[in-house]
């Protein structure tokens, strides 16, 4: 049987990879990465004049209103981080976002598991009824849940607004866990059931890792919301010591409406912490949101 002998390899010749073109980005890409930074463009020069503004003085606003400050003047800032107002309505925001966060991810876990893991009558109708919870917005609801708090004893408290953000943000938590939880393969409850672990210690032991990346995005979606909820604080509460930080800026503009520069320092205070929570999670909630589409 004769035997084929490969011929010897060039050791001058370009690999696979080295004589390989990187490929060039069409017209149709380069088209897309053109419209995409016009659209951040227009998010974020908003943001970028009311940081800049704060820095600038009345009389500049009124003469040039998108100039840049001739001098930066950082009393603006001071001034309003000076104030006993300002951080007892950050107190405040935080208090409701992190309970609401909590309440979040501990009921949206609860729940998601039940439907993801078990099978019972009114199961596919149950979570219908969690996803049709997407279609009502706070806005629709914003009457009847007034009168629900008021009736509660629970108007112009923290409470009044924590528990109903939790009950709005249940919804999207559901949708996104649900997927995540029903992924984890059967064959691991039985091993875990084989070794002697309740439903519960496979809860906590197993399910409960597992799922960390969709419960951190349900996680921050909430505490986001929370941060920059506005319309149910306007409705809940009416002593100013409990004002969270978007009923603080309302309060504030027009308080110090002649002081624009002061007014625009106030608001990029309180939307900082809410960007800066945003980018340094940013990755945590892609992941999240694909594991989510990919379960």
């Amino acid at each position: 049987m004769a035997t084929v002998v490969a011929p010897p390899l060039d050791p001058t010749a370009p690999g696979p990879v080295a004589g390989r073109k990187r490929p060039s980005l069409s017209r149709a890409g380069w088209a897309t990465y053109v419209v995409a930074w016009v659209l951040v463009g227009l998010c974020i020069a908003p943001v970028l004049y009311i940081i800049i503004g704060g820095f600038r003085t009345n009389a500049e606003i009124t003469v040039d209103p998108s100039g840049f400050p001739s001098t930066w003047q950082f009393v603006n800032y001071s001034e309003v981080l000076q104030s006993s107002t300002f951080w007892r309505q950050v107190g405040n925001s935080v208090i409701c976002g992190v309970f609401t966060t909590l309440g979040v991810v501990v009921l949206g876990v609860a729940a998601s598991y039940v439907l993801a893991r078990y099978s019972f009558s009114g199961r596919a109708a149950l979570y219908a009824l969690f996803a049709a919870g997407l279609m009502f917005p706070m806005t629709v609801a914003i009457t009847p849940l007034y009168i629900m708090v008021r009736g509660l004893g629970l108007s112009d408290s923290l409470a009044g607004i924590i528990l109903p953000q939790i009950a709005f943000a249940l919804p999207a938590t559901v949708i996104i866990l649900v997927p995540f939880l029903r992924a984890i393969p059967k064959e691991l409850e039985e091993a875990a059931s084989i070794d002697g672990a309740s439903r519960l210690g496979f809860f906590f032991r197993m399910v409960i890792p597992l799922s960390v990346p969709g419960v951190v995005t349900v996680g921050i979606l909430a505490f986001i919301a929370s941060w920059n909820s506005y319309l149910l604080p306007l409705f809940i509460l009416n002593n100013e010591n409990m004002y969270t930080l978007p009923l603080g800026v309302q309060a504030f503009a027009s308080q110090y409406s002649v002081d624009t520069a002061r007014v625009l320092a106030f608001t990029s205070l309180s939307m900082i912490p809410a960007l800066l929570f945003f980018t340094i999670f940013e990755r945590r909630i892609v992941g999240g949101l694909t594991g989510a589409v990919k379960g």
